[in-house]
């Protein structure tokens, strides 16, 4: 008995910070066993930082994970986490705001929000707000300038080594303080957005998306992955397409309420039908395409880990996301002579400038274009009757 009671795992249940997001995480000696149970379960993933498994914490994966594992461990409690309840159900950052600026921060969410900007949209201009505020202490905002913006840019931006992109969503979200609050002194018209960035997308070849779903064995993973790449699919659209959306004899995918609240229909590849079909009889989801748990969104967070590591299975060296799966559907219709404005409506995008970048990655014209190294060689050995193998790696 002596021997067996020195085998119980003792599992220490903690609330963590991560990667912007309060999670769960699970610290115990390892084992077999119950690393083998804790993999099966949806959404937990494995940190070399925090050494331990984590999702995000909730009540209900509290409860599911002390469930799951009660027959194996001894559960510990940490200080953070009290009857397997939220304490604090979110980790507020450390910023000083005045209560004035408290107030102006929620009229100012409230003002975009009347101005029918996204959830998502309001939440990250009222978090570059609260930094700028943050940054102005007791400053008045009926006294603040551009140069104050410039200042925070400067002392804030640059040391964080924020992207351009990121610049500019903060300055639109200064002008629009500007058009909230037009006492103060900043000049909007000044307020300049820095040019955006040229980076071409990272492209998959066909044979690499081939590798890639051979290589993915989950059939759910395996159908997650083929549909973002076989609609042109974002990541925030397939988590949210249910069931009732998908009309398989129309063939045709209704992508609702996405990016710019526009609704658009899209291709059912006929090549998906028996996958699909195979992974709704074998998982049954009830409302989404895909689901964690009955009538819930599947997390986004376990699709890129999944596919991180089907692309390591399949030898794939470029840095594949959900996104690269879009940008790959998109090239491959250039690639195979679609016109640009069905790309445009097909993706969604609002200006056909956004889908024109893809005219910069497309092989079907530049794979015409023969290199002057090319055709001097040709040249020489048009010449030289005697030569016209002429080769680099060879003496000549």
């Amino acid at each position: 008995m002596g021997n067996e009671s020195e085998k119980i795992i003792t599992v220490l249940l903690k609330k963590v910070s991560h990667r912007k997001k309060v999670r769960l995480l699970l610290v115990f000696p390892y084992d077999d066993t119950v690393i083998t149970k804790i993999k099966k379960v949806e959404g937990y993933f494995w940190s070399q930082t925090l050494r331990g498994w984590y999702t995000d914490f909730t009540t209900e994966n509290i409860d599911f994970i002390k469930q799951t594992l009660k027959n194996d461990v001894v559960f510990k409690l940490d200080n953070s986490v009290y009857n397997g309840h939220l304490k604090d159900a979110v980790e507020r950052p450390e910023k000083y705001l005045s209560a004035g600026n408290s107030v102006l921060l929620k009229s100012y969410s409230s003002y975009l929000t009347g101005k029918c900007y996204s959830e998502s949209t309001v939440k990250t201009y009222a978090s570059f707000v609260a930094d700028f505020f943050n940054y102005l202490k007791e400053t008045p905002l009926n006294n603040v300038t551009n140069r104050d913006v410039e200042k925070f840019i400067e002392d804030v931006f640059v040391p964080r080594k924020y992207s351009i992109s990121t610049h500019r969503q903060f300055v639109s979200a200064i002008k629009l303080l500007k058009a909230f609050y037009p006492e103060c002194k900043i000049e909007e018209l000044q307020l300049q957005r820095p040019k955006k960035s040229l980076i071409l997308p990272t492209v998959l070849s066909k044979e690499e998306v081939i590798d890639l779903l051979r290589y993915t064995k989950n059939l759910k993973h395996r159908a997650v992955l083929a549909m973002i790449y076989s609609a042109g699919l974002r990541i925030s659209e397939l988590l949210s397409l249910q069931l009732a959306h998908i009309d398989v004899d129309r063939r045709q995918i209704l992508v609702k309420n996405s990016k710019g609240r526009k609704d658009r229909n899209v291709i059912l590849a006929e090549s998906i039908i028996p996958l699909m079909n195979n992974y709704l009889m074998s998982y049954r989801p009830d409302m989404y395409f895909v689901e964690g748990k009955p009538y819930q969104p599947y997390s986004a967070e376990s699709i890129r880990a999944f596919l991180h590591r089907s692309s390591k299975m399949a030898n794939i060296a470029k840095n594949v996301t959900p996104h690269t799966l879009r940008h790959s559907y998109a090239t491959h219709l250039l690639e195979n002579g679609i016109d640009l404005r069905y790309i445009q409506e097909l993706l969604g995008h609002a200006k056909p400038e956004t889908t024109m970048i893809y005219t910069h990655v497309s092989k079907k014209d530049l794979m015409k274009i023969e290199s002057p190294l090319d055709l001097a060689l040709k040249s020489i050995a048009d010449a030289d009757k005697n030569n016209k193998n002429m080769r680099l790696s060879g003496n000549y």
